[in-house]
């Protein structure tokens, strides 16, 4: 199983007066219009997640529907409150076991997902930088674990050329 972790795509500024409810703060124009090109890009080289979760924040919905646009009906999107900002290991884990075979993509938010991928390919001694828009991809041959994971990339929209 391929497990893919998306930090949400380019945002407005946090504490920005126009969004005093930041689970609000929505996508920029330009983070949307470059996160479509990473997305058109991922899947033209094999991203095809079965399941997508997504944080419930706009921005994370956003970019989750990014991902869903360009998946073309091949994935089931699920909004996880557990992948809300603090989210924690323990409780997005259960949710994706769950899921029947397939790849599963989480879209959450830093530091987050920085822990996340640190933790799933190192048991949590290590540290990941995700890039706004970035996208990790971990295998698992056997069971979803801490630190039984392989990183088998981990792209960005400057590494794609958008």
């Amino acid at each position: 199983m391929l497990l893919y972790i998306v930090r949400h795509a380019w945002a407005g500024q946090h504490g920005d007066p126009e969004y005093p409810d930041d689970s609000l703060r929505p996508l920029t124009k330009k983070g949307e219009k470059r996160f479509r090109r990473v997305a058109k890009r991922l899947v033209k080289r094999g991203f095809a997640p079965c399941y997508v979760a997504t944080s419930p924040l706009v921005r994370c919905r956003q970019t989750a529907d990014i991902l869903m646009d360009h998946l073309n009906g091949i994935a089931q999107l699920t909004v996880l409150d557990e992948l809300a900002p603090g989210a924690r290991l323990e409780e997005v884990l259960p949710w994706t076991r769950q899921q029947p075979a397939g790849d599963v993509a989480w879209v959450g938010h830093a530091p987050d997902v920085n822990h996340f991928v640190a933790a799933l390919i190192g048991g949590g001694s290590g540290h990941a930088d995700m890039d706004k828009g970035a996208v990790a991809a971990i295998d698992f041959d056997g069971t979803l674990e801490v630190g039984a994971g392989t990183l088998r990339w981990l792209s960005t929209a400057e590494v794609l050329g958008v």
